[in-house]
């Protein structure tokens, strides 16, 4: 039955045997030779668009343990070794020139990239785009005139539940390999470590290596960056997720634009999700949406009408199904645009036009690096605006002084403080900008009362 099955839709995917009008529908084949066919001719199409990634990186480590005291009394520090680690992924080339599209965590702290092609052929790469938060890179080979292969670019709005795609990757370090599989899912969140948490869940085959690689539909198109598995012994059990191309091409859009990093549209408001409690109290039928918690006064939002309690439903007509599909949605629309939000309220639905650019820098970041006898010294510390929350990943509506990097070994570090530590108060103090933390760090209390948010969580701490 399985084998049948897939061999009705290998049919499908290649239209053989059909009018010229059925081609591009989804129907049954009508006889046994439309079924008896292969994923073969679409393998060759696309197998040498994805490439196996090679990221080298050295390390230092210790010979033998020494107790820093020793080092210390001695007046001298023990020879370290350096050692190489490799990591192996997939890549996926999307323009003929040699841009390569692959995950971040794939190359990431690479001291060498070198990129291997289907055909045998070998090329050093550099990165020239990255997004920790999105996991996304961009690689160039480095091949002087040389011109590839590309996978052509598919619209993965339009995928859905059931498509049967490929997926191709260099899984553990084999070689290339081709797994098939169906759509299982859409607008899937809270996977991986990133916070970016909309994806494409698919059964075809995903193993270790397999990162960076291409999600194929049944037109040669690329509809997906294989990124993540569900998985107990780090195996695949059918269930792996792909970064969806629109916004891949979003981001390649930006790394060809000379941007110095991805930007994401400023809202100025926060959502949680609709819970099946919230949307009996609200009356509606389904637990879906990005209810409105706070807006930022004369933020986007605000401007645009949006209100805390609104529930927004679809952007630009399509569905939002939570908070990150919200971001998504908005992230794909791209900075510039205007976007028609639909959103619940009051039992009723109204549309409303929001803006998208970039978070504004609402205050000068005042950078210091805090000296002296005090428990931030070896801090260095900015006002917050929602511009540096957004380039630190930290909410856009947070105020305050933040820690944007600490001194290694420094009083702050032993202390424990972290970059994007939020400075709230010292001493009973509320702490408003980088001066004022200043000022009130040049007293000697003798024992410092320090409050700070961290991760939405407030830190009190007593130091002597």
């Amino acid at each position: 039955m399985s084998s049948r099955f897939c061999a009705v839709v290998l049919y499908l995917m290649l239209g053989a045997g059909l009018p010229a009008h059925a081609q591009d529908t989804k129907v049954v084949p009508e006889n046994a030779a439309q079924v008896q066919l292969s994923f073969s001719p679409l393998v060759k199409q696309t197998a040498n668009t994805v490439v196996n990634v090679y990221a080298d990186k050295r390390v230092e480590r210790r010979s033998i343990y020494i107790d820093p005291f020793f080092e210390e009394f001695f007046g001298q520090q023990m020879p370290n070794r350096t050692e190489r680690q490799s990591s192996l992924g997939s890549g996926v080339i999307v323009d003929t020139r040699g841009l390569v599209i692959t995950n971040n965590h794939v190359i990431a702290r690479a001291d060498d990239i070198r990129v291997a092609l289907a055909d045998g052929r070998e090329f050093p790469a550099r990165v020239t785009f990255r997004d920790e938060r999105l996991d996304l890179a961009v690689l160039r080979i480095e091949a002087k005139d040389a011109r590839f292969d590309a996978m052509p670019v598919g619209d993965s709005d339009a995928v859905e539940v059931g498509d049967l795609v490929l997926a191709i990757g260099n899984p553990f370090g084999v070689g290339q390999t081709v797994t098939s599989g169906i759509v299982s899912g859409l607008a899937r969140n809270r996977i991986g470590e990133g916070d970016f948490s909309y994806f494409i869940q698919t059964d075809a085959s995903i193993n270790p290596g397999n990162s960076g690689g291409a999600l194929v539909n049944m037109k040669g198109e690329l509809i997906g960056i294989n990124t993540a598995i569900l998985s107990r012994d780090g195996g695949s059990n059918g269930i792996g997720f792909a970064i969806p191309v629109n916004l891949v091409k979003v981001f390649v859009a930006a790394a060809e634009g000379g941007q110095p990093g991805f930007t994401r549209p400023y809202i100025g408001a926060s959502f949680e999700p609709v819970t099946s409690d919230v949307a009996e109290a609200l009356g509606l039928k389904i637990a879906r949406g990005a209810l409105v918690q706070k807006v930022v006064q004369d933020g986007p939002a605000d401007k645009a009408g949006l209100k805390p309690g609104d529930i927004v439903i679809a952007v630009n007509g399509h569905s939002v199904e939570h908070p990150d599909a919200l971001g998504y949605r908005l992230t794909t629309a791209g900075l510039g645009s205007t976007v028609k939000l639909t959103v619940a309220r009051d039992g009723a639905e109204q549309e409303i036009a929001l803006k998208l650019d970039q978070a504004p820098e609402t205050r000068p970041k005042e950078e210091r690096l805090i000296e002296g006898r005090n428990p931030f010294a070896g801090a260095l510390v900015a006002n917050l605006s929602p511009r540096l929350a957004e380039e630190m990943h930290l909410p856009t509506e947070l105020q305050g002084v933040v820690i944007q990097d600490v001194t290694r070994g420094s009083p702050a570090a032993r202390l424990g403080f972290e970059r994007g530590d939020i400075v709230v108060n010292i001493n009973g103090s509320t702490v408003r900008s980088t001066a004022e933390l200043e000022a009130m760090l040049q007293d000697d209390p003798g024992l410092w009362r320090i409050e700070i948010e961290r991760n939405g969580q407030r830190i009190r701490q007593f130091i002597r």
